[in-house]
């Protein structure tokens, strides 16, 4: 077995097992997402950050070095930005760094672990359909929250449900015990009387 991290750089191409796991993962690709989203960033973050040209590869080579993410996550922000330094490199450690860097302030705007893709997903194409989910994620974000941050067509993303902040009465709750008292069964007047566990045997 090869050591871990080794055979990263030169990456050959794939065959058997992990060809058809791969073929299966860009099977995901959604291309007709990947147009709402380059629209959402291009509005989002004005046209500094330019355009991809159209498909997969297109869209990981534009998104890859990380700073248009950080344009993106800084945008959503009304206050203070959570990345304080964007900064273009063509060193793959500082791209890595600037991806990881969106990751976090992603993260802290709201973004679950599991709609999260990894540095790798994105910066060596392993995933391109989890760094989709993750910007419809922050796009749903961004307009479920209404601080005036979103540009962009609110229709483009589902709204999230907000956090159950639905004020019940005391019957409504009580009601909902008894639903629940007796769907599990009603164990009431049950008792043990009667039973007999391991009591000795009476030998006349």
């Amino acid at each position: 077995m090869a050591a871990k991290g080794v055979g990263m750089a030169n990456k050959g191409p794939s065959y058997g097992m992990s060809r058809q796991v791969q073929d299966k993962i860009d099977s995901k690709y959604d291309p007709e997402l990947e147009q709402i989203l380059v629209e959402w960033i291009s509005r989002q973050c004005g046209s500094g950050v330019g355009r991809p040209e159209a498909g997969k590869m297109g869209f990981q080579g534009w998104l890859k070095d990380g700073c248009v993410l950080s344009e993106l996550i800084n945008s959503l922000f009304p206050g203070e930005k959570p990345i304080k330094k964007i900064q273009s490199s063509p060193m793959a450690f500082k791209q890595m760094e600037q991806i990881s860097q969106f990751l976090n302030a992603a993260e802290k705007y709201g973004v679950t672990k599991t709609d999260m893709f990894q540095t790798v997903d994105l910066w060596e194409g392993k995933d391109l359909a989890a760094v989709q989910r993750t910007l419809s994620a922050l796009g749903s974000l961004a307009v479920t929250k209404e601080e005036g941050t979103y540009s962009g067509d609110p229709n483009w993303f589902f709204k999230k449900a907000q956090e159950n902040k639905r004020d019940f009465s005391d019957e409504q709750l009580k009601a909902g015990k008894s639903v629940i008292g007796l769907q599990m069964g009603s164990n009431k007047g049950a008792s043990q009387e009667g039973m007999s566990y391991g009591r000795p045997r009476q030998i006349l």
